[in-house]
């Protein structure tokens, strides 16, 4: 088959910025072609935030999902002009949108992802497939982590005894094996971002270097680290909603910590859960993607608890996930199924995404 060209948009639970790639993709594989990354407005990001944490109204709620459809459509528009991209064969976008809430496993669960497609493909004049977690959770499933089945295509045919380890807002970790599984393992950098941007106004840690500074509180550590998330089974996943600053302060609750000790016990935080999930599973290597990825600190505590693991970046490591909706977004244009109910636990494999022509 013949590749075409399709655009990944994606914008994780940082809130730091929107990725956008240009991929080309057939039946066997995914090459990126180009990438862009977007700055996040911070009065956006604050309003997005404050509806998180519930302070909001409905019309506020509609007013976001519009200011991210524009969003969504400048940083396109931009990525198209700084990269001087043909746009007449590109057959479509795929969009994630931002992230407000995902709670899957409640009586009524959703997951929420805003930024209008219709103003996307409005504003582009391209076909734009968005709204893929609903389906899912629909049929019982998390919605999420989607990744997972991307990587088993990028990476399943290449490498074997492999995991690989997608760090973003939230961690969430792939094993290629059969069956595929693949979950959310916690908390990636959302709160380690919270911390920093509290103390110093920064929108993270750069290599970690605040953190090193720190020393690790063990007592913190190990009462976080037995919070019932960790101890829950898979198939799972998580977001803000449940690692968040009301969910730190639980821990931290009245005694003083230095503030840069506390961001060095979170890094060991992230680093702990992912390398606790991964070994297990006794990988021979472990490939790290997302923003994550460029944290050396991070990088270095994980390959720390995992001494006899190849650890090591990926390629394109932090645009993985944008390229994942780039793929998502050609099966659905070609009517295929996603290969993802023994990750989420939906009762079977669907089409997933909806088309805004």
């Amino acid at each position: 088959m013949n590749k075409e060209r399709y655009i990944g948009v994606m914008s994780g639970t940082s809130l730091d910025g929107v990725d956008v790639v240009l991929c080309e993709v057939d039946v066997d594989d995914c090459q990126l072609l180009a990438s862009f990354e977007y700055p996040m407005p911070l009065s956006l990001k604050e309003d997005i935030l404050k509806i998180i944490q519930h302070k909001n109204y409905l019309e506020e709620i509609g007013r976001i999902d519009h200011r991210l459809g524009k969003l969504f459509a400048k940083a396109i528009e931009s990525f198209i002009e700084d990269e001087n991209i043909d746009t007449s064969n590109i057959v479509a976008i795929g969009l994630h949108g931002q992230t407000l809430w995902h709670q899957p496993e409640e009586k009524h669960g959703f997951s929420m992802q805003l930024g209008d497609p219709n103003i996307v493909t409005t504003q582009i004049n391209i076909p734009v497939v968005a709204d893929f977690r609903r389906k899912d959770v629909a049929l019982g499933g998390q919605g999420a982590p989607f990744a997972p089945a991307f990587h088993a295509f990028l990476f399943g045919q290449k490498e074997k005894s492999v995991g690989i380890v997608n760090i973003g807002g939230m961690a969430n970790i792939t094993i290629l094996d059969t069956p595929l599984i693949g979950y959310d393992t916690g908390c990636g950098n959302v709160l380690l971002d919270m911390w920093i941007a509290k103390h110093h106004n920064l929108s993270y840690d750069k290599e970690g270097l605040w953190a090193k500074s720190g020393t690790v509180d063990e007592i913190l550590l190990e009462n976080m680290l037995k919070d019932s998330y960790f101890k829950q089974a898979y198939p799972k996943s998580t977001g803000r909603e449940t690692f968040n600053e009301a969910w730190l302060y639980s821990y931290i609750k009245e005694k003083t910590y230095k503030p840069e000790d506390v961001q060095r016990t979170l890094l060991e935080l992230t680093a702990r859960s992912i390398s606790q999930e991964l070994l297990p599973f006794n990988r021979e290597k472990i490939l790290l993607c997302g923003g994550g990825a460029k944290n050396s600190f991070l990088v270095e505590r994980i390959k720390a608890h995992m001494p006899n693991t190849e650890v090591l970046i990926a390629q394109n490591a932090d645009m993985i996930e944008a390229m994942t909706f780039a793929w998502l977004a050609y099966k659905r244009i070609h009517k295929e199924n996603v290969a993802l109910k023994e990750v989420t636990g939906a009762s079977k494999n669907a089409l997933l995404g909806a088309v805004y022509a």
